[in-house]
C-alpha cells in the first residue's frame, strides 16, 4: 500500500502542474495579440515615419538616406513657421482659458449651488462632440454673412462687426473660441473631482484659524490640487497638439494658411503635396513636443510612487 500511494498521486500532481502552467500562460495568450497589433501597427508605423523622415521620399516610399536635409527644408519652410507660432498661440491661450474657466466653474459648483447636477451636464455635454461637429457649429456662429454679426446687425447693431473668421490677423483665436468651448467643460469636471477629494477638516482647521475663504482656496486647496493642474495641463496639451479635425471644420486652414497647425501642415505636405519626406519630418517634430511633455509627467508620476 505504500508503493501505491506515490502511483496514485502521480496523476493530481500532474494535472496540477499543467493547470498551473496553464493559469501562468492565459493572460499572455490573451494580451499576445493586442500587444503584438500595437507593437506593429503604433510603434512600428512611428519608427517607419522615424526613417521616411530621412529620405527623400515623395509620393511614395522611396529608401535613400538623405540626411538632415527634410529637416533643414522644413525650418525653412514659411508655411511651418506660421504653423509653429500658431500652434504657440493656439495652445498657450487655449490651456490658459481652459485652467482658468475650469477651475472657476469648479470652484462655483463646489458650492453647493441648486440644480448643480443639471449646471454640471450643460457644460459637460460640449465634450461629448466631436470636434468636427463642434467646428462646423462654430463656422455657422462666426460666419459673417450667416452668423453673430449677421444676428447683431438684424436687431439694428448695423456697426457690429465680428469678421474674425475671415480675418487673417484674427482667425487663430476662432480656433481658441471653438476648443475652449468643447474642453473646459471636461476641465471642470477634473477639478470638481479633487475639490471633492479635499479633506473637509483641514478646511475647518483653516476657518477656526481665522483665514478667509479666498485665503483658504488659495493657500490649502489649489496648492493641495497640484497634480490635477498638472494631469489637466498635459490632456490640453495633447488635444491642442492634435486639433487637426477642429481646423479642418472651422477653418480649413485659412484664410490662406492664417490657421494652419502642424497637424493641418504635415496632412497636406504628405497627402496633398506628395513630399511624404517632408511631413514625415513635421510628424516626428510634433512626436518631439509630445515626448518633451509626456516624459517629465510620467518622470514626476513614477518618481512620486518611488518615494511615496
Amino acid at each position: 500500500m505504500t508503493r501505491a500511494l506515490p502511483r496514485e498521486e502521480a496523476p493530481v500532481r500532474a494535472g496540477g502542474g499543467a493547470a498551473d502552467r496553464l493559469q501562468r500562460w492565459l493572460p499572455r495568450l490573451v494580451l499576445g495579440p493586442t500587444m503584438i497589433t500595437t507593437v506593429l501597427f503604433v510603434y512600428g508605423f512611428v519608427a517607419w515615419t522615424v526613417l521616411l523622415s530621412f529620405t527623400s521620399s515623395r509620393f511614395l516610399p522611396k529608401y535613400d538616406f538623405v540626411g538632415w536635409l527634410q529637416y533643414q527644408r522644413l525650418l525653412d519652410n514659411d508655411r511651418w513657421s506660421v504653423a509653429s507660432l500658431n500652434i504657440l498661440i493656439f495652445g498657450g491661450l487655449f490651456i490658459l482659458i481652459c485652467l482658468a474657466l475650469g477651475v472657476l466653474l469648479a470652484v462655483l459648483l463646489d458650492r453647493q449651488i441648486r440644480a448643480e447636477g443639471a449646471i454640471r451636464t450643460v457644460f459637460l455635454y460640449p465634450m461629448a462632440l466631436s470636434f468636427i461637429v463642434t467646428g462646423t457649429a462654430w463656422k455657422w456662429v462666426l460666419n459673417p454673412g450667416l452668423g453673430l454679426e449677421k444676428l447683431m446687425r438684424d436687431w439694428g447693431f448695423e456697426s457690429f462687426t465680428f469678421d474674425w473668421l475671415v480675418n487673417p490677423d484674427m482667425a487663430i483665436y476662432t480656433l481658441v473660441i471653438a476648443a475652449v468651448w468643447q474642453s473646459s467643460g471636461f476641465v471642470m469636471a477634473l477639478f470638481l473631482a479633487g475639490l471633492r477629494g479635499v479633506d473637509d477638516d483641514i478646511i475647518k482647521a483653516a476657518q477656526l484659524d481665522g483665514a478667509g475663504l479666498f485665503t483658504i482656496y488659495r493657500r490649502i486647496i489649489l496648492p493641495y490640487l497640484r497634480p490635477v493642474f498638472f494631469s489637466a495641463f498635459i490632456i490640453l496639451s495633447h488635444i491642442a497638439i492634435k486639433s487637426f479635425d477642429l481646423v479642418m471644420a472651422l477653418t480649413g486652414g485659412g484664410p490662406g494658411y492664417a490657421t494652419d497647425l502642424p497637424a493641418t501642415f504635415m496632412y497636406t505636405t504628405a497627402f496633398s503635396r506628395g513630399q511624404m519626406g517632408l511631413g514625415s519630418a513635421s510628424a516626428v517634430m510634433m512626436l518631439g513636443v509630445v515626448l518633451a511633455i509626456l516624459v517629465p509627467y510620467l518622470y514626476s508620476e513614477l518618481r512620486g510612487k518611488r518615494h511615496g
